[in-house]
């Protein structure tokens, strides 16, 4: 016997006590006559319980900023009681609320409702369902006032069965993310993940069947009562996902492709802002069918070079100035053609250029020649990077990346000049950003985060802090190279078509075959993963769109421009990503502008032109000041390792102090210097570069 059924059987007998002492006591008084024995249990047989669940209420799904993303809104299905009204409740309003009925669901003509409630009443049926259309609230109140349905449950027979609907206020927007969970419990995104925090406990209730056919709640000391479920608040910036998905719809569109995603995340905690998914309806449209970011593997095509520099950087005493012979373009491994993607190859070209222009010959001949004989010390890097092992974030369902290993079946010759640009091996798009986000992130991996907290109302129950993977992936050597390039590829290689004016990317194009019954096809995965500001990352993302159509086919002309466009809506909407202006303190014809520089050469210039002047500091570089009607000289503090103060200096003063602290100067105009890219204090990897504009 189970609970349900030991709590019936005790409230079944109490009830029967109670009664039969009831009954017992009114006939004593003379006024009811005691019924025999033996017709007690017929009785008891005609009292109806049951041991009901009370549902409880589903949690609310939040963005970064409290916008509702999910929540539950209390629908209902409208029935009716046939047996319930009286005959002249019944045949007063029969007719006009049949009219309401048709007006209202538009389905029927008010005839046919007409005749479903009188045949309905002739049948004695004491649940019809009146349509399969569920109402709102309003709606509810509204019907509630209707012939017949206004005297209520018992004298009009209405029945307004509640169900809790799951709404998302923004309809589709991010809807594979938030995910769902059906009525077996299975599902999918934030909702399947975080369904124990979300469900809450259903109760359990005593009710008892009364006339009608209604059921009453009956108060017990073993009703459980019903828990609602907690409410979790993710990471998602929902101006910021609206960008997303519709720069990524646009170029769906305009490339007629047949899957696509974007994924935006913030460098130092790993929260992730924007992911949008996008599938070919077939018909022209798109739609989230699918968490390809999360759940998707693919061959990461040429963004897969960054982890080959990696380990030809770390484990080899190559430079970037080296040269490698990529030849024509193709070359020949165990019988397998590596090809380039430019017109008659590129040649003779340096380690660096053969990166920024995303040459796979130079990566397969440079990866064979440093780790043929040694290929498991390649695939240490991969481990070390942790592309091998599912990422463990908070949404279900990640699969684990596929490699082939050395010794084991599958692997060749070919295995690792393949790997090399990205070809044989397949990973999640979330995987290659996290690598990609390292480099941003000082070399320190971490795990992306979806959601930030559970919450009861505005008391947090769990949170969930940035998880570190690992806490350096290279060398600070290496790690200053690796800017370089990735900085290369947009200056100067295959992603300068989103070289920009106001701030720099960072990032690699990718394109990779698809493959198909086991051959490579003419369709392509495209993508471009990165982060920006580059002198000061604040956000990493990847592109990927597959198989688009047309003559635009390579990630630098397909993903690249959709990683721009959302650059750029967040630095135009991110203050914080701006250059402050500089507040002029100099009004003109009173003060020459002399703003920064050496304090001996600016001391015998303003002596020079009789102006007054006077220092607090024995530093060698010093910064001005006004100070009445003379100026004043201030420490100007300048150190090896440490990004100067230049702004005002003359270009001679400034590249010498930046390129003392370890800088690489691209300066652009003339006269002193406005702005520099990389804020005065800033840590300086040796070979960083600096931009700073004249004027």
């Amino acid at each position: 016997m189970n609970i349900k059924q030991s709590i019936l059987l005790r409230v079944r007998i109490a009830f029967l006590a109670v009664l039969i002492f009831a009954i017992s006591i009114a006939a004593r008084i003379g006024h009811v006559q005691v019924v025999e024995g033996e017709k007690w249990a017929k009785i008891g047989e005609q009292i109806s319980f049951d041991y009901k669940r009370v549902k409880a209420t589903r949690g609310n799904i939040y963005s970064d900023n409290g916008s509702l993303l999910a929540t539950s809104l209390p629908f209902y299905k409208v029935a009716f009681d046939a047996t319930l009204p009286s005959d002249k409740i019944f045949n007063e309003g029969v007719d006009s609320l049949a009219r309401k009925l048709a007006s209202f669901y538009r389905d029927k003509s008010y005839l046919d409702y007409k005749r479903m409630l009188i045949d309905a009443r002739k049948s004695g049926k004491q649940y019809t369902i009146i349509n399969r259309k569920q109402i709102d609230y309003q709606d509810k109140k509204m019907m509630a006032d209707w012939p017949v349905f206004r005297e209520g449950r018992l004298k009009g027979g209405v029945i307004f069965e509640k169900v809790d609907i799951r709404y998302r206020p923004f309809s589709n927007l991010s809807k594979r993310t938030i995910g769902f969970v059906n009525e077996n419990e299975k599902g999918a995104g934030l909702e399947y993940s975080f369904n124990d925090q979300l469900s809450g406990q259903d109760g359990y209730a005593y009710y008892q069947k009364i006339a009608g056919g209604v059921w009453k709640p009956v108060f017990d000391a073993n009703n459980i009562k019903a828990v609602d479920g907690l409410d979790i608040q993710t990471t998602l910036d929902i101006n910021l996902q609206d960008v997303a998905e519709t720069a990524l719809y646009k170029a769906m569109m305009q490339h007629n492709a047949d899957d696509g995603l974007v994924v935006v995340m913030e460098v130092k905690t790993g929260a992730v802002k924007a992911i949008a998914n996008l599938s070919s309806d077939g018909n022209g449209a798109f739609y989230e069918k699918f968490n390809y970011a999360t759940g998707g593997l693919f061959e990461p095509g040429s963004t897969f070079k960054l982890v080959t520099m990696i380990a030809l950087l770390e484990d080899s005493n190559m430079e970037l100035a080296d040269s490698i012979d990529t030849g024509n373009g193709e070359y020949i491994f165990y019988q397998s053609r590596v090809r380039d993607h430019e017109e008659g190859g590129l040649g003779r070209i340096t380690v660096r250029e053969a990166f920024e222009h995303s040459s796979n010959v130079a990566m397969a001949k440079l990866a064979d020649k440093n780790f043929g004989l040694r290929p498991q010390k390649f695939m240490d890097h991969v481990e070390r990077l942790k592309l091998h092992q599912p990422l463990g974030i908070q949404i279900t369902g990640e699969p684990s990346p596929k490699f082939k290993w050395p010794g084991q079946k599958g692997w060749s010759g070919i295995s690792l000049p393949w790997m090399a640009y990205g070809y044989g091996i397949e990973i999640t798009p979330l995987h290659t950003l996290t690598m990609y986000n390292a480099v941003a992130n000082d070399g320190k991996m971490i795990k992306p985060v979806f959601v930030e907290s559970v919450k009861k109302a505005d008391r947090e129950r769990e949170t969930f802090e940035t998880e570190v993977i690992a806490s350096k992936i290279c060398s600070n050597k290496t790690l200053s190279k690796l800017r370089l390039l990735l900085e290369g590829v947009v200056e100067n290689g295959t992603a300068k078509g989103i070289r920009g004016t106001h701030y720099r990317i960072a990032g690699k194009t990718g394109t990779a075959q698809i493959l198909e019954n086991g051959k490579y096809t003419k369709k392509y995965i495209t993508s471009f993963v990165g982060y920006f500001p580059a002198h000061e990352p604040k956000y990493s993302a990847i592109v990927l769109i597959k198989n688009p159509r047309g003559w635009q086919q390579y990630g630098s002309n397909v993903a690249a421009p959709v990683f721009k466009e959302i650059a750029d809506n967040i630095y135009a909407r991110d203050i914080n990503l701006h250059l402050a202006m500089e507040k002029k303190f100099v009004e003109p014809g009173v003060f020459p502008v002399i703003r920064a520089g050496k304090q001996d050469e600016l001391n015998m210039l303003c002596n020079e032109l009789g102006i007054s002047n006077h220092s607090a500091t024995e530093e060698e570089w010093v910064r001005s000041a006004v100070n009445g009607k003379a100026i004043s000289w201030k420490a100007n503090t300048v150190g090896e390792g440490i990004v100067p103060d230049v702004k005002g200096m003359t270009f001679r003063d400034a590249i010498y102090l930046l390129e003392r602290s370890g800088l690489k100067v691209i300066a652009e105009g003339r006269g002193r210097v406005e702005s520099q890219s990389v804020a005065a204090g800033a840590r300086v990897h040796k070979g960083d570069r600096i931009y700073i504009k004249l004027g």
